[in-house]
């Protein structure tokens, strides 16, 4: 199985970019991964918030294979312990899937036919994090996963 997350802008903060470079790099020995940025939208101060959300659906959509499983990190989703992802990402590798697909929305959430088209929401806090923020700490669980499924000592209970 390969994990893409997908982001909305990009990320101008130098540290927030090494730290998101450097669980990628430790990740790529357990798993297939891609962080793929789509670009900001431009002009978007012009255009409303569902117009926005609108547009940046369809961006994501694009990006997307039919046979993608489509996991969005919202406010609203599923919370898990660290344990309780691993086992998340553990089923899904042994269900055959080819690409799991987890995307990190823009400032107003997912459109609905973005909503429409996922198949589940997970909630990495009830807080609300920057979108830069987030990708490190998504690209560390996933990592944290990894060392949870193969008994290394990087998670403590």
């Amino acid at each position: 199985m390969q994990i893409k997350l997908l982001a909305l802008g990009k990320t101008d903060n130098k540290a927030i970019q090494d730290l998101i470079e450097d669980y990628s790099s430790r990740l790529g020995h357990y798993i297939r991964f891609e962080l793929e940025v789509i670009p900001d939208l431009k002009q978007s101060k012009s255009l409303s918030e569902s117009l926005q959300k609108e547009k940046e659906g369809e961006l994501i959509l694009k990006k997307l294979n039919s046979s993608d499983e489509l996991i969005l990190l919202d406010e609203r989703g599923k919370s898990y312990t660290s344990l309780e992802y691993a086992d998340f990402l553990q089923k899904k590798m042994n269900s055959g899937l080819k690409q799991l697909v987890l995307v990190i929305g823009g400032p107003y959430g997912f459109s609905e036919a973005v909503y429409a088209r996922s198949n589940g929401k997970i909630s990495l806090s009830k807080m609300t994090f920057s979108h830069q923020m987030i990708r490190p700490f998504v690209v560390e669980q996933l990592y944290r996963a990894m060392t949870i499924l193969r008994n290394e000592p990087y998670h403590h209970e």
